[in-house]
């Protein structure tokens, strides 16, 4: 029914501002933090590492979120990959700027994405 719920352990506030509307098409969590896709397109983050939180998108129009232990990624409408949170590792700095990916993934310190013509970025 596009309700976002939350459990379990709480020391780093991963349930502080969780979602309370009916409206997220997805989820994804971090070691810390979640971000929810709505249905508007619009990213809404939540839990701790504001670090993380503090970079994420307002606009509207992304149609795929990921998330790493402290980096997230999200596919605006024509498939560029928008990167933010930690990049210790190249999380951010390394995303590619090309349009056409299909799809993302992350892991805890590194990212994937699929391109619309077969190619696998990772970074």
């Amino acid at each position: 029914d596009g309700r976002v719920v939350c459990w379990g352990d709480t020391r780093l506030r991963q349930r502080n501002g969780t979602p309370t509307d009916d409206a997220y098409g997805s989820v994804a969590c971090g070691f810390g933090h979640s971000v929810a896709l709505h249905r508007d397109g619009r990213l809404v983050t939540w839990g701790g590492g504001a670090d993380v939180r503090a970079g994420a998108p307002t606009d509207a129009g992304y149609g795929a979120i990921a998330c790493g232990a402290d980096h997230c990624v999200a596919l605006d409408g024509v498939g560029r990959v928008v990167a933010w949170g930690d990049s210790y590792y190249g999380q951010r700095r390394d995303a590619p700027t090309d349009a056409g990916y299909v799809a993302i993934a992350c892991g805890g310190f590194h990212s994937v994405a699929l391109h619309r013509d077969g190619r696998v970025v990772t970074w």
